[in-house]
């Protein structure tokens, strides 16, 4: 960012360097305050300090042994906790503004699904998107709408999308390192009927340089394969990941590599508040959720464990089957009351039915950090190495104690 980019540059660079760090120091800070205040009857004293109403004083030789309660008043929204994480070195500012500009966009995916009735937005579009799927209205609506946030934050190299083609690289003039993965309205078969939906979102960092001029034509298909090279990471490589569920409340859920959390939407101010902090996935759970209308599609080793799921248990009552056909909806209620979610292979779809990059492995990565499982019945989801951005692959995910249940069966 140190120097001036020419005019009429048409040449985009991902480069390795290392991430930013926040610019502004509490010297500085407190500099740009006296500085600003020079003149005025405003003064800093040195040695005073604030302390919050209800704090307790402490000396540098006592700690205080009991944590300080909440107030019941007291919230943290998305913002603060990102800003947090920086402090603590856990992301760099770059990533910050990135997971804004998403939380952003999940905003306004929000508002476009509570008023798509009234606003016409249900339906079909029209058109088909690469996978063959006939795209609502809102999916292209949807679509636009987290490229520009992305675009806009001017952090992000590269977006993968689900209603895209080809990974777009974004143009020099906006472009960071970032790389981001998204399905911009996951369950979009729900919106006519206003049931669940949601975003799902995976970041990477570059993987190599990508240097080459827009404007050369045969310089074209090789971009795109560098782009391609870029995205197509392993979900071990992910830096954060996470979803945005639209229903009765919107829930915007993270995780930055340090533990699952969830913000909920305060519609009265328009922010992301956090309700749940740092979420383990039980350990196990009674609720299981197939498209059970495939059922004789399955090999017979799945079938046996869907069998055994739905006989009495030792208290006299069997597993609860619940599918909204939302993957969202899914995880969403599995992280909270655990349980095992399946879109297993099945002799019509013998690669799956899920895409592993931007559907998969974000949420694969989310509910490891809760404490759970993720496999495609032989490997992790995220040890797998994509050779395809659209790319799909069977999913069992839930409960460690209930993965392992399934992986006897398969075996």
């Amino acid at each position: 960012m140190g120097g001036t980019i020419p005019a009429g540059s048409s040449r985009i660079l991902f480069s390795n360097s290392p991430s930013s760090v926040s610019r502004l120091s509490p010297h500085h800070l407190l500099s740009r305050f006296n500085n600003t205040t020079r003149g005025q009857s405003h003064t800093v004293t040195p040695g005073i300090r604030c302390t919050a109403v209800g704090s307790v004083a402490t000396s540098p030789e006592t700690k205080p042994d009991v944590k300080r309660k909440k107030n019941e008043f007291e919230i943290e929204n998305l913002t603060t906790w990102l800003l947090k994480q920086e402090q603590d070195g856990i992301i760099d500012a770059e990533l910050t503004i990135v997971l804004s500009s998403i939380s952003l966009a999940c905003k306004r995916i929000a508002s476009l699904l509570q008023r798509s009735s009234i606003s016409n937005l249900t339906g079909g579009q029209g058109t088909i998107n690469v996978q063959g799927e006939d795209q609502k209205k809102l999916d292209v609506i949807s679509n636009e709408v987290f490229c520009n946030c992305l675009r806009s934050s001017g952090r992000t190299g590269i977006i993968a999308s689900e209603e895209e083609d080809v990974p777009v690289a974004v143009e020099e003039t906006y472009s960071g390192n970032y790389i981001v993965v998204f399905d911009p309205i996951d369950g979009s078969a729900n919106i006519d009927t206003s049931l669940t939906t949601g975003s799902i979102f995976g970041i990477y960092g570059p993987d190599e340089q990508c240097l080459f001029d827009i404007d050369d034509d045969s310089m074209l298909d090789q971009a795109k394969q560098k782009c391609v090279v870029s995205v197509c990471q392993p979900g071990s490589n992910l830096l954060a990941a996470g979803y945005c569920l639209y229903s009765s409340s919107v829930v915007f859920t993270l995780s930055i590599g340090k533990g699952v959390f969830a913000f909920t939407l305060d519609p009265t101010f328009g922010e992301f508040v956090l309700t749940h902090a740092d979420i383990k996935i039980p350990r196990s759970g009674k609720i299981y959720s197939f498209n059970e209308g495939n059922h004789e599609l399955w090999d017979d080793n799945l079938k046996r464990y869907l069998h055994h799921l739905r006989q009495p248990g030792p208290n006299g009552k069997p597993y609860s089957g619940r599918y909204i056909g939302c993957l969202v909806g899914e995880i969403h209620r599995m992280l909270l009351y655990g349980g095992i979610y399946g879109n297993p292979k099945n002799m019509n779809s013998k690669k799956g039915n899920l895409r592993l990059l931007y559907e998969c492995a974000p949420m694969s990565y989310l509910v490891e950090q809760a404490g759970g499982k993720a496999t495609d019945g032989n490997q992790r989801i995220l040890d797998i190495q994509p050779t395809e951005v659209h790319q799909r692959t069977p999913i069992f995910i839930g409960s460690p104690v209930e993965m392992e249940k399934l992986e006897k069966y398969l075996a």
